[in-house]
């Protein structure tokens, strides 16, 4: 058994090795890693150690927070497909499909990726309103409700980090309808009401004639790592009578599924 055990570490790359140790330091105990800390727990050269994390951050596997790495998006784009085959989606394919036919409207699951929002379950709606979003799709963070529901639950300084290369209050955000955010100042003001008001919503803030509510899936730490949101063909939300009804099988939905990743609201608080 041992010489089996030699003979496969014979073909283990020794760069690769210290750079999925590195990734593996992180937990969630443990969010952020300054590179001295790093090379210290590797036992490697900070040199060495140096290296290796501008690997990962250039594949955006780790970003840089301050004088400390924490992991990057990159971590789900690299692992999507490893997140799609979860045992979780096949729990939340029937939550989300529940959700649609106690709604009649689709349903959608989505991650953040980054600026983005990629869905990992869809459940359409028995109608006649066509859409071309699937599984795999991906639709701008900052202009739909599944993707504000992400970012609001984001600190001011993480939300700049993710826009850095733009220049915050000044720039243009895209626009997509006349009721996307244009600005970050904008986007910034969208949030604190998603914030506060816990679900985010959006009347063709993405596609003029669209209108969607979102809310935020949980795991157990507490952090947002999914959002679940309902798609509605018309170009504002329904009268409150109907959208409160909406908006209360939203929330049982998502805190379903929140339950199901371990969340729970005394404990994560």
């Amino acid at each position: 058994m041992n010489g089996t055990i030699e003979a496969g570490e014979r073909y283990i790359v020794p760069a690769l090795e210290r750079g999925l140790k590195l990734l593996t330091l992180f937990d969630r105990q443990r969010t952020e890693i300054s590179a001295p800390d790093a090379a210290r727990m590797l036992a490697l050269p900070r040199s060495t150690t140096f290296r290796l994390i501008r690997t990962l951050e250039h594949f955006g596997l780790l970003e840089r927070t301050g004088n400390a790495y924490r992991l990057g998006p990159g971590m789900l784009r690299f692992g999507f497909e490893y997140v799609a085959a979860l045992p979780f989606t096949d729990i939340a394919k029937p939550i989300v499909e529940s959700f649609r036919n106690a709604t009649g409207y689709a349903a959608q699951l989505a991650i953040q990726d980054g600026r983005e929002v990629v869905f990992i379950v869809r459940a359409v709606a028995a109608s006649a309103f066509a859409s071309n979003v699937t599984v795999g799709t991906r639709m701008p963070a900052h202009a739909t409700a599944l993707g504000r529901v992400f970012l609001a639950a984001m600190s001011g300084p993480d939300l700049q980090a993710l826009y850095r290369d733009e220049k915050l209050r000044d720039v243009k955000l895209p626009v997509y309808s006349p009721q996307t955010p244009r600005t970050f100042a904008e986007l910034v003001r969208l949030l604190r009401d998603d914030h506060a008001r816990g679900y985010a919503i959006s009347e063709s803030f993405f596609e003029a004639g669209i209108s969607a509510i979102a809310a935020p899936v949980r795991d157990g730490s507490g952090r947002v790592v999914a959002a679940l949101s309902v798609t509605i063909p018309k170009p504002a939300l329904p009268p409150r009578s109907t959208r409160e009804e909406i908006l209360r099988h939203l929330l049982a939905a998502a805190a379903n599924l929140s339950h199901h990743l371990n969340y729970r609201p005394a404990a994560a608080a």
